[in-house]
């Protein structure tokens, strides 16, 4: 059953699934509200597209994140923090449900990734896997899943999880796929963090704008968590030659182990905190989302040669 969405807040729009998702909204007619931190940096890159609002504000704040959810029915939730800030999950996570419940808006849909899992028990993690972090960042990411799940039906808000895996593509440049991308265009070696060898899962993030723009009007998608895969599996070898290639240069990378994360963490706390999310390597969780294309059918995916191709050409015109 669809609803109708008069507008759509995206927080956290400046990240890669704001810049997918905004140009699909605007697409299908949808008013949509873009909600970040730096007012230029929104207007910028959603400024000039149909139905965008620009809106500045700290969601840490919950006057600001309130006036951010006003006169809006619907909110997509894509912030992201540092990799050493995940203790800030929960924390904008419950600011933003209080601010919801307050403004009356309708709905909420939160986009995460796999983190909440923990070690997979199966080849595939379908919604029904037992969520057992043992990570740090897992379990704050498992409360932020808990806090919006229990948010459900609170005061008429209705919310929903949409999981997906590692994304690559325009805006991802801090992700671990982005830099392999400009190292392949800087001509440096990459850096595989764990074994290169073992079955890998990305997600082009621009084919996940239909699936959250489809899921947000669905009312019988809410009080429901969705997996949202990849095209397939590809190791981490397959994935930087690829890169590299059609990039127009050789292959050149390594992978890092644990014992050189741990030296290398002494002095970078980015690196430190990637050690403990070593186990996503070496015992991968590829998302079963069967369910997803049971409810909207088929689920239109990007091969990995021309998603490879496309993110180069958008790097390349920046």
């Amino acid at each position: 059953m669809t609803v109708g969405i008069r507008k759509l807040a995206i927080f956290g729009a400046a990240g890669a699934i704001g810049h997918a998702l905004a140009p699909e909204l605007a697409r299908r007619g949808i008013a949509f509200r873009a909600v970040g931190r730096r007012r230029q940096t929104l207007a910028d890159a959603f400024g000039g597209l149909a139905g965008a609002e620009i809106v500045d504000a700290d969601l840490s704040d919950p006057q600001q994140a309130e006036r951010a959810a006003q006169g809006v029915d619907t909110i997509v939730y894509a912030v992201g923090v540092p990799y050493t800030d995940f203790d800030q999950h929960p924390v904008l996570m419950r600011t933003t449900l209080e601010a919801a419940v307050r403004a009356g808006v309708a709905r909420l849909l939160l986009v995460t990734g796999i983190y909440t899992y923990g070690v997979p028990r199966t080849s595939r993690v379908a919604e029904t896997h037992p969520r057992e972090p043992d990570s740090h960042k897992g379990q704050c990411r498992k409360q932020q899943e808990d806090m919006v799940t229990e948010a459900h039906q609170r005061r008429g808000l209705r919310t929903m999880v949409v999981r997906l895996p590692d994304f690559y593509g325009p805006h991802t440049g801090r992700s671990m796929a982005g830099r392999i991308f400009g190292s392949a265009l800087d001509g440096k070696t990459a850096n595989w963090v764990g074994p290169a060898s073992t079955p890998h899962e990305f997600i082009f993030v621009p084919d996940t704008a239909p699936v959250l723009a489809e899921l947000a009007g669905r009312q019988d998608c809410y009080g429901e968590a969705w997996n949202l895969g990849g095209v397939e599996t590809i190791s981490g070898i397959d994935f930087m030659t690829r890169v590299y290639r059609a990039a127009g240069r050789d292959p050149d990378y390594r992978s890092v182990g644990r014992t050189m994360l741990k030296m290398a963490g002494a002095v970078n706390p980015m690196l430190k905190e990637l050690v403990e999310m070593l186990y996503l390597q070496e015992t991968p969780v590829i998302l079963d989302d069967r369910k997803l294309a049971a409810t909207l059918g088929i689920l239109a995916k990007t091969s990995y040669d021309d998603g490879i191709r496309r993110t180069l050409e958008w790097m390349r015109a920046q």
